[in-house]
């Protein structure tokens, strides 16, 4: 039986859609060498590519570490958390449950570049949620909350700790995540 986060196909890629806008938001903080800039905005490209049914969920998942590998050579903590938003977004053809991450270190990535700023994350998250369209809404409401399914990204691990949490609660108590 697949896990919970996973989702539909048609339903991964609605959410892909918004993810990449979250992530595309941040990208631009993503400083590194050529390379690896190319790779995480080619990252982007796919998702948006996948999300309007360019391409197959097999191939974006053969992909989907790419940017994760990228994000390594980061100039600055807000290129890293902008390029993990990247692998995020990429990995919502995987599981749909990754596009809450694509928001969480979207607005990690924000406030880490905004440290002088103590409304960064709230308005990234306003942002992100008033960009939600109502079929996104409905797939991110079928998702588990965060930290009750051990199947996926929403399990135990770091999109629990930290701004992604925060984020990624804020999101689920908005579409009302049960």
């Amino acid at each position: 039986m697949p896990s919970p986060q996973t989702l539909s196909d048609d339903d991964r890629r609605v959410l892909a859609r918004w993810a990449a806008d979250c992530a595309g938001r941040a990208v631009d903080l993503f400083v590194a060498d050529d390379d690896s800039v190319g790779v995480v905005r080619n990252a982007l490209d796919r998702t948006r590519a996948y999300a309007r049914g360019e391409s197959t969920a097999a191939l974006e998942i053969a992909r989907r570490m790419e940017p994760v590998t990228a994000a390594r050579s980061a100039t600055t903590p807000a290129g890293a958390a902008a390029a993990r938003a990247v692998a995020q977004a990429s990995a919502v053809a995987h599981m749909g449950a990754h596009a809450l991450g694509a928001a969480g270190y979207a607005a990690k990535a924000v406030a880490l570049a905004r440290p002088d700023d103590p409304h960064a994350v709230s308005q990234e998250t306003r942002w992100q949620l008033d960009r939600l369209k109502d079929d996104e809404r409905r797939a991110l409401a079928r998702l588990p909350a965060l930290g009750t399914s051990t199947s996926g990204p929403l399990g135990a691990g770091l999109l629990t700790r930290g701004v992604p949490g925060d984020v990624i609660r804020a999101i689920q108590r908005d579409v009302g995540t049960a």
